[in-house]
């Protein structure tokens, strides 16, 4: 049995689901450890289990104990022995960008985030079906999605917040910079205008206000309304955007992931972290579909 390890926020939530669906889809059993989220409740940690809010989502969760059988149990001889002999249990982190040969495994706990969209790129006309949004108690949403799908729309996401913190902005900083999201809007509008159409951007960030001071014009609209439980819908008015535009954030994949329109262009940074160790083949390969764009503004071709 395989048992994938759910934890963080819904970004990574859906690359575990994504990946629990492709052993479903593969015909091996598997099943899910949502264990992590009972323990960020009594650790009091801003995360919950946002994926059970979509409406077509099936879990099989593994009891306590098919976990401990791949592993170990939680007490002093078992934790000695991980650490001394950590091949006495069958339990795979994720340590780099791609990992293929986890559909090989017969047993196996999985741990990770499973950012890579190779491991489900097939599936994911699959998961367009499953991973439906309730209908949302905003009118607004409604409305602005009509819209969305009436015209050459683009979502932008810009991510602020705590990815300005000291401790994230080593890690994630001057990564998706001006000169990223200039390249990215310069893409998209001249392939617009190929096809004689105008674009209508869409911005969406935990920064309202940056965003409307910097990016001004009626081609601009900024999605300021999706707040506290209901900010999951901007994922959800992303989705329903004909292209999209995303930061080095798991959010905004998933909204351009969940678009279902034919010719949709996706465009996503080079890196998603600055500790990211980067091959420009290796990711157009990984990538295939995605436009990637450098942090000094160059597409890669």
């Amino acid at each position: 049995m395989i048992i994938v390890k759910f934890s963080g926020g819904l970004g990574n939530q859906l690359q575990q689901y994504a990946l629990y669906e492709k052993f479903r889809y593969l015909g091996i059993p598997v099943k899910a450890d949502l264990s992590w989220f009972e323990e960020s409740v009594k650790k009091t940690k801003v995360r919950e289990l946002e994926l059970l809010r979509f409406e077509n989502v099936r879990l099989t969760v593994c009891t306590k104990e098919e976990k401990e059988v791949l592993t170990g149990k939680d007490h002093f001889l078992d934790k000695c022995k991980r650490v001394l002999r950590p091949e006495s249990f069958r339990v795979f982190h994720e340590s780099q960008m791609y990992h293929p040969e986890i559909f090989q495994l017969k047993d196996a706990y999985l741990s990770g985030y499973w950012a890579c969209e190779s491991y489900y790129a097939d599936i994911l006309s699959i998961l367009q079906k499953i991973l439906l949004f309730p209908e949302s108690r905003n009118p607004k949403n409604t409305d602005i999605a009509l819209a969305m799908k009436q015209e050459c729309s683009v979502s932008i996401h810009i991510r602020r917040g705590d990815y300005l913190d000291p401790e994230n902005e080593a890690m994630f900083g001057n990564i998706c910079t001006e000169a990223y999201y200039k390249s990215a809007i310069e893409t998209i509008e001249k392939a617009a205008a190929g096809k004689g159409e105008q674009v209508r951007f869409y911005l969406f960030s935990d920064d309202p206000e940056y965003v409307r001071k910097h990016y001004t014009g009626e081609q601009f609209i900024t999605v300021d309304w999706n707040t506290g439980e209901e900010s999951w819908f901007d994922m959800y008015l992303m989705s329903m955007c004909r292209h999209n535009i995303c930061a080095n954030s798991t959010f905004s994949f998933w909204g351009a992931r969940l678009n279902e329109t034919p010719d949709k262009i996706m465009i996503r940074p080079l890196k998603h972290k600055n500790s990211q160790m980067v091959e420009s083949g290796q990711m157009r390969e990984l990538w295939k579909k995605w436009i990637l764009i450098e942090a000094d503004g160059r597409v890669l071709s």
